[in-house]
């Protein structure tokens, strides 16, 4: 896969802006609940002190946590832009065979203009992490976040993003019924990545630096990576307090030399919600095709 990326000074400079005090708020609070919940220093220090299962579980957590303090902050961000309606709990939108097969035998120029009904019962359904509507545009974007695409193999995300697409027509029936009517004319998806090893904006895997043309919020890329970096830090410095803590105690029990204890950033680098992995859900009744069209999202242009 090529790795392509647009220069940010190429990028168009837009009205919305993410610097502002009232999001920063909102990502630090956010912040401090994840820290807070499992990445204090006492729930470090307890891992610490305990098993084997105890630590692996720690290591397993971090990288999960930070995939959803991404979610959440794309989400945040998002609605910096009046434009846009941010869609992000308990989607589960219906993977129909009928349009599975379609996606899969047939380029995306064939079937843009085609949409399913919603209403069907007993199919398997894809879960995005977001849905992104733009009110002026009528463009729905199905948005599927991850902290790093560089452990997928080219396969695999070919399936997801076959998942995505067939998931994008019934996209507009099924805002329309179960959204208040959202209209949608036009349905694009894509998978953002933290990790820039392996992106590819001509097809619809891009980097979180593009995240500005997506919603139209200027500096949104680069408040993510900052909250990113801050999540990683305050982990880090936790860890550490942790490790000098557990130390202490083992010294003052029984007079040992501290053990050597691994940096928490050594784990598994996408652990998160694998939307290959939804169940299946109830959710309707009766195929009926519209016009819409769909697609990946569109590369910014460059000036």
């Amino acid at each position: 896969m090529t790795t392509t990326r647009t220069e940010l000074a190429t990028a168009p400079t837009y009205t919305r802006s993410a610097d502002c005090p009232d999001l920063q708020r909102t990502l630090q609070a956010f912040v401090d609940d994840l820290i807070d919940g499992s990445m204090s220093v006492d729930a470090l220090a307890t891992a610490l002190s305990g098993t084997i299962d105890d630590l692996s579980s720690i290591f397993r957590m971090q990288p999960s946590l930070e995939g959803h303090l991404i979610e959440f902050a794309i989400g945040a961000v998002a609605k910096c832009n009046s434009s846009l309606k941010v869609l992000t709990h308990n989607l589960r939108l219906p993977v129909l065979p009928e349009a599975l097969e379609i996606v899969e035998m047939n380029d995306a120029d064939h079937f843009r203009a085609l949409t399913f009904n919603a209403d069907m019962r007993g199919h398997k359904t894809y879960s995005p992490d977001l849905v992104v509507l733009n009110h002026r545009t009528r463009t729905a974007h199905i948005i599927d976040a991850k902290r790093s695409v560089y452990t997928y193999d080219r396969v695999r995300l070919d399936e997801l993003q076959k998942r995505m697409k067939a998931a994008g027509l019934v996209l507009p029936d099924f805002l329309y019924k179960q959204h208040k009517r959202l209209a949608v004319s036009e349905v694009r998806v894509v998978i953002l990545t933290a990790d820039d090893r392996k992106t590819d904006l001509e097809n619809g895997i891009w980097h979180l630096s593009q995240l500005d043309h997506l919603i139209e919020v200027d500096g949104a890329g680069k408040a993510i990576a900052a909250l990113q970096q801050t999540f990683q830090t305050r982990v880090e410095a936790n860890w550490t307090k942790a490790r000098e803590a557990a130390a202490l105690s083992r010294r003052q029990a029984s007079g040992d030399q501290p053990e050597h204890v691994l940096p928490i950033d050594g784990v598994d680098p996408d652990d998160e919600h694998d939307p290959l992995d939804d169940e299946a859900a109830d959710i309707g009744n009766d195929p009926g095709p519209h016009l819409i069209k769909l697609g990946f999202a569109q590369a910014p242009v460059r000036h």
